[in-house]
């Protein structure tokens, strides 16, 4: 993993807000896939914020997109916010550009 990542996470009832920090690689996507899976069940609304990623790794990109493919079939709604939506969100998902990051994670 890349030794800056972190993902902050915040939850509400019905709503989880992860925000990613730092480079985002292969062992990064599988920490972002496992943090989703793990919760799918448990929450009606996700929040990926992409502000404060410094780089998306094509590798990562790639693996993200590969295990996230297992996973969406399920009934949930993921959205990816910031800068970093573009390079990381799987093209079937709502991406909101440049919209503010959500006061609750900081």
């Amino acid at each position: 993993m890349a030794q800056n990542f972190k993902i902050s996470i915040k939850r509400t009832i019905d709503n989880l807000y992860l925000r990613l920090k730092g480079d985002f690689d292969g062992s990064s996507a599988f920490e972002l896939f496992n943090t989703l899976k793990d919760n799918l069940n448990c929450t009606k609304f996700i929040l990926v914020d992409t502000h404060k990623l410094k780089a998306v790794h094509p590798f990562g990109r790639e693996v993200f997109y590969y295990k996230f493919s297992t996973i969406k079939h399920q009934r949930i709604r993921i959205r990816f916010v910031g800068p970093g939506a573009l390079h990381l969100a799987p093209t079937d998902l709502l991406i909101t550009e440049g919209a503010a990051p959500s006061k609750r994670l900081q």
